[in-house]
C-alpha cells in the first residue's frame, strides 16, 4: 500500500517528463521538421500543436499499472532482503541484489502497460482525437497478439531497464542513508533523506539509459510501417550506436533526469514517512 501511494504522487507530478523523454527516444532524425531541437522547444510543440493535455497521454496505463508496480518495487524489494539475509553477504551486496530482484519483478508486471503507454505517447494528434487506452490495447492484441511482438513487445528491455535501475537505486540509497548520520533536526533530515534519495534516482537514470532508449524503439512506430526494426534490446542497442552514434543511446536523460532524480526522493521519501506514520499510529 505504501508504495502505491508512493508511485501515485510520483505518476502525477512528473508525467509530462516522461511523455517528452519518450518523444526523445523515439526520435531518429533531428533534420526532421518535426524533430524537437531541445527540451523547450518539446514543450513548446507540444503544448501548442497537442495542448496542454498532451503532456498527459499514456496517463492512464501508468495509473493503472505503476501504482500496483510501486507495491511491486517496495514490498518485493523487502523480501529479496530477507531472503538473502539467510546467505553471508555484505549490506552493500544484499541491498543492491534485492533491488535487482524487485526490478525484474516489476518488469514481469509493468511491460504490457508500458506497451501501451509509450504508442499513446508517440501519438501526435491532438488528445481528442488520439485512441482511448482500452481501444489502442484491443488493437494490439488483435494484430499482433499477447506475445513478444504484441503486448509483451521490448520484454528483455524492459527487464534491463528496472532491474539496473532498482539495483542502483536501492543500493545507492540505502547503502549511503546508513553511511552518512542521522540528523536530530526534523528539517535538515528530510533533506539529508531528499539529497541521497535525489541522487539515486539520477544516478540509476544515467546507468539504465540505454536500455530504457532499445524499450521505447521496439515497443515505439516503426521507422518503415509494417517493417520491424527493432526487435531484441541489444541488437537494438548496437543498431542505435551504429546508425546515430553513442549519444543516441541517451536521447531523453534531461527529462529522464529531471522525473526520476526528484521523483525517486519523492517515492522513497513518502514511503518511509507513511511507514514510520503507521507504525507510530497504528
Amino acid at each position: 500500500m505504501l508504495g502505491s501511494v508512493a508511485g501515485l504522487v510520483e505518476i502525477c507530478l512528473m508525467h509530462p517528463l516522461d511523455v517528452v523523454k519518450t518523444r526523445f527516444q523515439i526520435q531518429r532524425c533531428t533534420t526532421d521538421p518535426n524533430s524537437y531541437k531541445s527540451l523547450g522547444d518539446s514543450f513548446r510543440m507540444i503544448f501548442r500543436t497537442e495542448g496542454l493535455f498532451g503532456f498527459y497521454k499514456g496517463i492512464l496505463p501508468p495509473i493503472l499499472a505503476e501504482t500496483p508496480k510501486r507495491a511491486v518495487k517496495f514490498f518485493t524489494f523487502e523480501q529479496y532482503k530477507k531472503l538473502l539475509g539467510y546467505v553471508s553477504l555484505s549490506p552493500a551486496v544484499t541491498f543492491a541484489i534485492a533491488g535487482l530482484g524487485s526490478g525484474l519483478t516489476e518488469a514481469i508486471v509493468v511491460n504490457p502497460f508500458e506497451v501501451v503507454k509509450v504508442g499513446l505517447q508517440a501519438n501526435r494528434n491532438t488528445f481528442s482525437e488520439q485512441p482511448s487506452t482500452m481501444s489502442y490495447a484491443r488493437h494490439i492484441i488483435k494484430k499482433e497478439g499477447f506475445g513478444l511482438q504484441g503486448l509483451n513487445k521490448g520484454f528483455t528491455a524492459t527487464l534491463g531497464r528496472h532491474g539496473v535501475f532498482n539495483m542502483v537505486y536501492f543500493g545507492f540509497y540505502y547503502n549511503v542513508k546508513n553511511i552518512i548520520p542521522v540528523n536530530k533536526d526534523p528539517t535538515l533530515e528530510f533533506l539529508r533523506k531528499f539529497g541521497i534519495g535525489l541522487l539515486s534516482g539520477t544516478i540509476a537514470s544515467v546507468i539504465n539509459i540505454p536500455f530504457d532508449v532499445a524499450k521505447s524503439r521496439i515497443q515505439g512506430p516503426q521507422p518503415v510501417p509494417g517493417e520491424i526494426k527493432y526487435r531484441t534490446c541489444f541488437k537494438t542497442m548496437a543498431t542505435v550506436y551504429r546508425e546515430e552514434g553513442i549519444l543516441a543511446l541517451y536521447k531523453g536523460l534531461l527529462p529522464k533526469i529531471m522525473r526520476l532524480g526528484p521523483g525517486g526522493a519523492v517515492m522513497l521519501l513518502v514511503y518511509e514517512y507513511t511507514h514510520s506514520w503507521l507504525q507510530e499510529n497504528w
